[in-house]
C-alpha cells in the first residue's frame, strides 16, 4: 500500500473514531488515536481537520482542564479529548439536531450565564433556586443532573457547580453572555 493510501486510510479511521460517540462523552481520547493511528497521530488529525473544514466543522482538542494550549506536550495530547464541533456558531436548525429541547437548552444557558457571572462557581442550591423561578422543580433537577453527566457542568463534593470541560469546548462564553445581556431590558 502506498504512503498516500495509508494516510487516507488513517484519516478515515480517525474521523470514524472522533465522529461516532462510543462512550458517555463525544469524541475520543488522544491515547486511543495514538494506539490506532500510530505515533504521528497529530499529523493525521491536522490532515483530517483540513478535510472536515470543507464541511464547516473542525477538530477541537480539549485538555482535561478544559483549556486549549498553544504547544501541548505529547503527554497532554494523549490525555486530551478530540471531537468535532461546528466551525461557525450553529444555526437554530443545528441546535435542534442536538437532541435537546429548547427549554432544556434554556436551563443550560441560564445556568451557564449565572455561574459565569459568579466567577465560575456557585452552590447547587443557589443555582436550583434561581432556575425554579422560571422552570418546574423536576425539570431543573433532571437537567442539572443531565448536564453534569454530559460534562457541561461539574459538581464537586461540596455541592459547588462549575462550568464543565464540554462547555469550555463547545460554548463561546462571551457570546452567550452578550446574548443574555442583550435580551434583558435596560
Amino acid at each position: 500500500m502506498s504512503e498516500e493510501a495509508e494516510v487516507s486510510r488513517k484519516v478515515a479511521k480517525g474521523f470514524q473514531m472522533i465522529a461516532f460517540q462510543r462512550h458517555r462523552y463525544p469524541g475520543v481520547k488522544g491515547w486511543e488515536l495514538k494506539k490506532t493511528l500510530g505515533k504521528e497521530f497529530i499529523k493525521i488529525v491536522e490532515i483530517m481537520n483540513s478535510e472536515v473544514d470543507k464541511l464547516g466543522l473542525k477538530v477541537k482538542i480539549v485538555h482535561e482542564t478544559g483549556e486549549e494550549r498553544a504547544e501541548p506536550s505529547e503527554e497532554e495530547l494523549e490525555s486530551a479529548r478530540f471531537f468535532l464541533i461546528f466551525k461557525n456558531p450553529p444555526s437554530p436548525r443545528d441546535v435542534e439536531a442536538s437532541g435537546l429541547r429548547i427549554d432544556d437548552l434554556s436551563v443550560l444557558a441560564a445556568s451557564l450565564a449565572y455561574i459565569i457571572s459568579r466567577q465560575g462557581k456557585i452552590p447547587r442550591k443557589d443555582l436550583e433556586q434561581l432556575l425554579r423561578e422560571k422552570f418546574p422543580k423536576w425539570k431543573v433537577e433532571l437537567n442539572l443532573d443531565r448536564f453534569i453527566r454530559r460534562g457541561y457542568l461539574i459538581e464537586d463534593k461540596d455541592d459547588l457547580v462549575y462550568v464543565g470541560w464540554r462547555t469550555k469546548a463547545e460554548v463561546d462564553e462571551r457570546t452567550l453572555l452578550s446574548l443574555v445581556l442583550a435580551g434583558t431590558p435596560s
